[in-house]
Protein backbone atom coordinates (compact mmCIF):
# COMPACT_ATOMS: atom_id res chain seq x y z
CA UNK A 1 0.00 0.00 0.00
CA UNK A 2 1.73 3.29 -0.77
CA UNK A 3 0.90 6.27 1.28
CA UNK A 4 0.48 9.46 0.01
CA UNK A 5 2.90 12.26 0.95
CA UNK A 6 0.73 14.80 -0.22
CA UNK A 7 1.29 17.31 2.83
CA UNK A 8 -1.85 19.08 2.06
CA UNK A 9 -3.88 15.92 2.76
CA UNK A 10 -4.24 15.39 6.83
CA UNK A 11 -3.07 12.79 8.92
CA UNK A 12 -0.62 11.73 5.44
CA UNK A 13 2.97 11.11 6.90
CA UNK A 14 6.24 12.81 4.89
CA UNK A 15 8.23 11.54 2.54
CA UNK A 16 11.56 9.94 3.68
CA UNK A 17 13.98 12.31 4.30
CA UNK A 18 18.23 12.47 4.58
CA UNK A 19 19.64 15.17 6.05
CA UNK A 20 23.12 15.14 4.31
CA UNK A 21 25.63 17.70 6.79
CA UNK A 22 29.30 17.95 5.55
CA UNK A 23 31.78 18.91 8.28
CA UNK A 24 35.24 20.13 8.05
CA UNK A 25 37.12 21.19 11.45
CA UNK A 26 33.80 21.63 13.13
CA UNK A 27 35.10 19.38 16.51
CA UNK A 28 33.17 22.24 18.41
CA UNK A 29 29.40 22.13 16.59
CA UNK A 30 29.63 18.43 16.27
CA UNK A 31 27.17 17.64 19.64
CA UNK A 32 25.13 20.80 19.10
CA UNK A 33 24.29 20.52 15.52
CA UNK A 34 23.32 16.55 15.67
CA UNK A 35 21.30 17.96 18.75
CA UNK A 36 19.46 20.77 16.60
CA UNK A 37 18.86 18.28 14.23
CA UNK A 38 16.62 16.17 16.41
CA UNK A 39 15.25 19.23 17.74
CA UNK A 40 14.08 20.50 14.27
CA UNK A 41 12.81 17.63 13.12
CA UNK A 42 11.11 15.94 16.27
CA UNK A 43 7.57 16.23 14.86
CA UNK A 44 8.48 15.74 10.87
CA UNK A 45 5.80 13.12 10.79
CA UNK A 46 8.03 10.73 8.82
CA UNK A 47 10.69 8.58 8.58
CA UNK A 48 14.10 10.32 8.03
CA UNK A 49 18.12 10.10 9.03
CA UNK A 50 21.53 11.88 9.32
CA UNK A 51 23.96 11.71 7.21
CA UNK A 52 27.63 13.52 8.39
CA UNK A 53 30.69 13.47 6.18
CA UNK A 54 33.84 14.06 8.03
CA UNK A 55 35.61 15.94 5.42
CA UNK A 56 39.19 14.36 6.23
CA UNK A 57 39.48 16.86 9.54
CA UNK A 58 42.77 16.94 11.91
CA UNK A 59 40.78 18.58 15.08
CA UNK A 60 38.74 15.28 16.14
CA UNK A 61 35.47 15.63 14.19
CA UNK A 62 35.69 12.34 12.39
CA UNK A 63 35.93 10.55 15.78
CA UNK A 64 33.71 12.79 17.43
CA UNK A 65 30.93 12.33 14.84
CA UNK A 66 31.30 8.58 15.15
CA UNK A 67 31.28 8.17 18.94
CA UNK A 68 27.89 10.49 18.72
CA UNK A 69 26.07 7.96 16.13
CA UNK A 70 27.09 5.08 18.56
CA UNK A 71 25.21 7.14 21.26
CA UNK A 72 22.42 8.24 19.31
CA UNK A 73 21.25 5.27 17.28
CA UNK A 74 21.51 3.61 13.61
CA UNK A 75 19.56 6.36 11.97
CA UNK A 76 22.68 8.62 12.67
CA UNK A 77 25.18 7.64 9.86
CA UNK A 78 28.67 8.76 9.41
CA UNK A 79 31.38 8.84 6.30
CA UNK A 80 34.59 9.70 6.76
CA UNK A 81 36.92 10.69 3.89
CA UNK A 82 40.23 9.68 3.65
CA UNK A 83 41.68 13.21 2.73
CA UNK A 84 40.09 16.87 2.78
CA UNK A 85 38.19 16.40 -0.93
CA UNK A 86 36.64 19.57 -0.44
CA UNK A 87 33.12 20.06 0.09
CA UNK A 88 32.03 19.80 -3.30
CA UNK A 89 33.10 15.50 -2.96
CA UNK A 90 31.95 15.61 0.84
CA UNK A 91 28.38 16.57 -0.90
CA UNK A 92 28.37 14.14 -3.24
CA UNK A 93 29.54 11.12 -0.50
CA UNK A 94 26.34 12.19 0.90
CA UNK A 95 24.15 11.95 -2.12
CA UNK A 96 25.75 8.88 -2.73
CA UNK A 97 24.68 7.37 0.18
CA UNK A 98 21.31 8.54 1.23
CA UNK A 99 18.17 6.65 1.40
CA UNK A 100 15.17 9.13 1.46
CA UNK A 101 13.27 10.24 -1.20
CA UNK A 102 14.44 13.46 -0.49
CA UNK A 103 17.52 15.06 0.48
CA UNK A 104 17.97 17.75 2.47
CA UNK A 105 21.28 19.67 3.09
CA UNK A 106 22.86 22.23 5.42
CA UNK A 107 26.57 23.26 6.88
CA UNK A 108 28.02 22.01 9.81
CA UNK A 109 28.48 25.60 11.29
CA UNK A 110 25.59 25.76 12.63
CA UNK A 111 24.58 29.05 10.88
CA UNK A 112 21.65 27.43 9.12
CA UNK A 113 18.44 26.47 11.11
CA UNK A 114 17.59 22.52 11.05
CA UNK A 115 14.12 23.67 12.22
CA UNK A 116 13.55 25.54 8.78
CA UNK A 117 13.68 21.68 7.04
CA UNK A 118 10.38 20.51 7.54
CA UNK A 119 8.66 23.79 6.46
CA UNK A 120 10.87 23.57 3.29
CA UNK A 121 9.43 19.88 2.54
CA UNK A 122 6.40 21.22 2.90
CA UNK A 123 7.00 23.95 0.37
CA UNK A 124 8.79 21.93 -2.23
CA UNK A 125 5.75 18.78 -2.46
CA UNK A 126 3.33 21.97 -1.99
CA UNK A 127 4.64 23.70 -4.95
CA UNK A 128 6.22 20.15 -7.02
CA UNK A 129 9.33 21.44 -7.27
CA UNK A 130 12.93 19.17 -7.85
CA UNK A 131 15.22 22.50 -5.79
CA UNK A 132 13.87 24.26 -3.23
CA UNK A 133 16.95 26.77 -2.32
CA UNK A 134 17.51 28.26 0.79
CA UNK A 135 17.45 32.82 0.58
CA UNK A 136 19.46 34.07 3.79
CA UNK A 137 17.66 37.42 3.57
CA UNK A 138 18.34 38.39 6.77
CA UNK A 139 21.94 36.89 6.90
CA UNK A 140 24.11 36.96 9.80
CA UNK A 141 27.84 37.41 8.29
CA UNK A 142 30.34 40.14 7.60
CA UNK A 143 29.24 42.79 5.34
CA UNK A 144 32.44 43.22 3.32
CA UNK A 145 33.42 40.33 3.24
CA UNK A 146 30.59 37.86 2.95
CA UNK A 147 28.19 40.01 1.81
CA UNK A 148 29.24 42.29 -0.94
CA UNK A 149 30.93 39.64 -3.06
CA UNK A 150 27.93 37.20 -2.37
CA UNK A 151 25.35 39.45 -3.72
CA UNK A 152 27.70 40.42 -7.27
CA UNK A 153 28.17 37.07 -7.60
CA UNK A 154 24.71 35.93 -7.40
CA UNK A 155 23.73 38.74 -9.71
CA UNK A 156 26.28 37.87 -11.85
CA UNK A 157 25.23 34.29 -11.88
CA UNK A 158 21.66 34.82 -12.76
CA UNK A 159 22.41 37.21 -15.97
CA UNK A 160 25.21 34.28 -17.26
CA UNK A 161 23.45 31.51 -16.96
CA UNK A 162 19.06 32.61 -16.80
CA UNK A 163 18.49 31.29 -13.07
CA UNK A 164 17.88 33.98 -11.49
CA UNK A 165 18.34 33.16 -7.26
CA UNK A 166 18.67 35.50 -4.48
CA UNK A 167 21.54 33.49 -2.39
CA UNK A 168 23.28 30.08 -4.60
CA UNK A 169 25.64 30.19 -1.39
CA UNK A 170 23.12 29.12 1.09
CA UNK A 171 23.85 25.24 1.91
CA UNK A 172 20.19 24.65 2.94
CA UNK A 173 18.58 23.11 0.30
CA UNK A 174 15.94 20.29 0.03
CA UNK A 175 16.12 18.48 -3.24
CA UNK A 176 14.27 15.38 -4.75
CA UNK A 177 16.37 12.69 -4.30
CA UNK A 178 16.08 11.00 -7.69
CA UNK A 179 16.82 14.43 -9.37
CA UNK A 180 19.90 15.44 -7.77
CA UNK A 181 21.36 12.19 -8.05
CA UNK A 182 21.26 12.49 -11.45
CA UNK A 183 24.12 15.59 -11.22
CA UNK A 184 27.66 14.21 -10.55
CA UNK A 185 29.36 16.49 -8.27
CA UNK A 186 32.97 17.49 -9.28
CA UNK A 187 35.40 19.94 -8.82
CA UNK A 188 33.35 23.00 -6.73
CA UNK A 189 30.22 22.99 -8.27
CA UNK A 190 28.91 23.04 -4.71
CA UNK A 191 28.32 26.71 -5.34
CA UNK A 192 26.47 25.91 -8.66
CA UNK A 193 23.99 23.15 -7.69
CA UNK A 194 20.59 25.13 -8.43
CA UNK A 195 22.94 25.80 -12.04
CA UNK A 196 23.38 21.95 -12.45
CA UNK A 197 20.12 21.10 -11.65
CA UNK A 198 18.75 23.15 -14.42
CA UNK A 199 20.36 20.56 -16.46
CA UNK A 200 18.50 17.90 -15.77
CA UNK A 201 15.21 19.37 -14.93
CA UNK A 202 13.23 22.50 -15.79
CA UNK A 203 14.60 26.02 -14.19
CA UNK A 204 10.74 26.42 -13.63
CA UNK A 205 10.68 23.33 -10.75
CA UNK A 206 13.76 24.94 -8.67
CA UNK A 207 12.43 27.68 -6.40
CA UNK A 208 14.06 29.17 -3.50
CA UNK A 209 12.56 30.28 -0.20
CA UNK A 210 13.48 32.19 2.71
CA UNK A 211 15.43 30.85 5.42
CA UNK A 212 17.02 32.17 9.17
CA UNK A 213 20.36 32.15 9.44
CA UNK A 214 22.92 32.99 12.45
CA UNK A 215 26.02 34.12 12.96
CA UNK A 216 28.78 31.53 13.47
CA UNK A 217 29.39 30.97 17.64
CA UNK A 218 32.14 28.38 17.56
CA UNK A 219 34.56 27.03 14.82
CA UNK A 220 36.50 29.64 12.18
CA UNK A 221 34.89 30.39 8.50
CA UNK A 222 36.71 28.11 5.83
CA UNK A 223 35.63 30.85 3.27
CA UNK A 224 37.60 34.68 2.60
CA UNK A 225 37.59 36.98 0.04
CA UNK A 226 39.80 34.64 -2.44
CA UNK A 227 36.48 32.53 -2.82
CA UNK A 228 35.23 35.66 -4.97
CA UNK A 229 37.73 35.12 -7.98
CA UNK A 230 37.44 31.26 -7.86
CA UNK A 231 33.41 31.61 -8.47
CA UNK A 232 33.87 33.66 -11.33
CA UNK A 233 36.59 30.87 -12.35
CA UNK A 234 33.40 27.82 -11.45
CA UNK A 235 31.26 30.29 -13.38
CA UNK A 236 33.00 30.09 -16.45
CA UNK A 237 33.37 26.50 -16.05
CA UNK A 238 29.47 26.34 -15.41
CA UNK A 239 28.36 28.18 -18.28
CA UNK A 240 30.54 25.81 -20.83
CA UNK A 241 29.64 22.73 -19.26
CA UNK A 242 26.18 23.43 -19.40
CA UNK A 243 25.82 25.03 -22.82
CA UNK A 244 28.38 22.41 -24.38
CA UNK A 245 28.94 19.97 -22.15
CA UNK A 246 28.05 16.78 -23.64
CA UNK A 247 28.91 18.49 -27.37
CA UNK A 248 32.19 20.21 -26.72
CA UNK A 249 33.15 19.59 -30.47
CA UNK A 250 30.75 22.51 -30.80
CA UNK A 251 32.31 25.23 -28.87
CA UNK A 252 35.88 24.72 -30.51
CA UNK A 253 34.52 23.77 -33.67
CA UNK A 254 32.38 27.42 -33.92
CA UNK A 255 35.54 29.00 -33.02
CA UNK A 256 37.64 27.23 -35.23
CA UNK A 257 35.27 27.83 -38.01
CA UNK A 258 35.28 31.91 -37.30
CA UNK A 259 39.17 31.86 -37.65
CA UNK A 260 39.48 29.29 -40.69
CA UNK A 261 36.97 31.93 -42.69
CA UNK A 262 38.60 34.96 -41.87
CA UNK A 263 41.74 33.67 -42.63
CA UNK A 264 40.94 31.76 -46.55
CA UNK A 265 39.48 35.43 -46.90
CA UNK A 266 42.96 36.94 -45.84
CA UNK A 267 44.87 34.40 -48.28
CA UNK A 268 42.33 34.87 -51.10
CA UNK A 269 43.22 38.41 -50.83
CA UNK A 270 46.69 38.00 -51.30
CA UNK A 271 46.67 35.23 -53.63
CA UNK A 272 44.68 37.75 -55.90
CA UNK A 273 47.19 40.23 -54.92
CA UNK A 274 49.90 37.94 -56.01
CA UNK A 275 48.60 36.22 -59.03
CA UNK A 276 46.58 39.08 -60.89
CA UNK A 277 48.18 41.85 -59.42
CA UNK A 278 51.68 40.82 -59.86
CA UNK A 279 52.72 42.37 -56.38
CA UNK A 280 54.81 40.64 -53.71
CA UNK A 281 53.57 39.67 -50.39
CA UNK A 282 56.41 37.90 -48.79
CA UNK A 283 57.02 41.20 -46.50
CA UNK A 284 52.86 41.31 -46.17
CA UNK A 285 51.99 41.37 -42.04
CA UNK A 286 48.49 40.02 -43.43
CA UNK A 287 50.43 37.26 -45.40
CA UNK A 288 51.52 36.21 -41.82
CA UNK A 289 48.24 36.97 -39.36
CA UNK A 290 46.43 34.85 -42.35
CA UNK A 291 49.11 31.80 -42.08
CA UNK A 292 47.97 32.37 -37.95
CA UNK A 293 44.63 32.28 -38.58
CA UNK A 294 44.67 29.74 -40.59
CA UNK A 295 47.11 27.53 -38.05
CA UNK A 296 44.65 28.27 -35.27
CA UNK A 297 41.73 27.27 -36.57
CA UNK A 298 43.21 23.92 -37.37
CA UNK A 299 43.93 23.91 -33.91
CA UNK A 300 40.67 24.55 -32.13
CA UNK A 301 39.45 22.19 -34.74
CA UNK A 302 41.42 19.23 -33.83
CA UNK A 303 40.79 20.32 -30.05
CA UNK A 304 37.01 19.79 -30.70
CA UNK A 305 37.60 16.07 -32.00
CA UNK A 306 39.70 14.98 -29.28
CA UNK A 307 37.19 17.19 -26.54
CA UNK A 308 34.26 15.10 -28.36
CA UNK A 309 36.30 11.78 -27.65
CA UNK A 310 37.42 12.75 -24.16
CA UNK A 311 33.71 13.27 -23.16
CA UNK A 312 32.17 9.98 -24.88
CA UNK A 313 35.18 8.43 -23.24
CA UNK A 314 33.96 9.66 -20.02
CA UNK A 315 30.50 9.41 -19.96
CA UNK A 316 31.38 5.36 -21.59
CA UNK A 317 33.79 4.50 -18.07
CA UNK A 318 30.76 5.71 -15.77
CA UNK A 319 33.16 7.49 -13.33
CA UNK A 320 31.59 9.46 -11.00
CA UNK A 321 33.00 10.84 -8.13
CA UNK A 322 36.73 11.40 -7.13
CA UNK A 323 36.27 11.11 -3.15
CA UNK A 324 37.65 7.76 -1.69
CA UNK A 325 36.04 7.01 1.17
CA UNK A 326 37.65 6.26 4.35
CA UNK A 327 35.03 4.82 6.83
CA UNK A 328 31.19 5.09 6.93
CA UNK A 329 28.64 3.47 8.37
CA UNK A 330 26.58 0.32 7.16
CA UNK A 331 23.82 1.49 5.49
CA UNK A 332 22.17 -2.43 5.59
CA UNK A 333 22.12 -1.84 9.32
CA UNK A 334 20.88 1.75 9.36
CA UNK A 335 17.67 2.64 10.73
CA UNK A 336 15.35 5.43 10.53
CA UNK A 337 14.20 7.97 13.19
CA UNK A 338 10.64 7.93 13.38
CA UNK A 339 9.99 4.72 12.57
CA UNK A 340 7.23 2.94 14.25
Amino acid sequence: MTTSTDPRVPGNSRPTLSVVIPMYQELDNVEPMVARVHEGLADYGGDWELICIDDGSRDGTGERLHELAERTGSHVRVIRLRRNFGQTAAMQAGFDAARGELIATLDGDLQNDPADIPRLVDELLERDLDLLQGWRRQRQDGLILRKIPSRIANRLIGKVTGLALHDYGCSLKVYRAEVIKEVTLLGEMHRFIPVWMAGVTSPARIGETEVSHQARQFGVSKYGISRTFRVLLDLLSAFFFLRFGSRPGHFFGSIGIVFGVVGALLMSHLLVVKFVLDENIGHRPMLFVSILFLVTAVQFLTTGVLAELLIRTFYASGERTHHRIRWQSDSATAGWKGRA
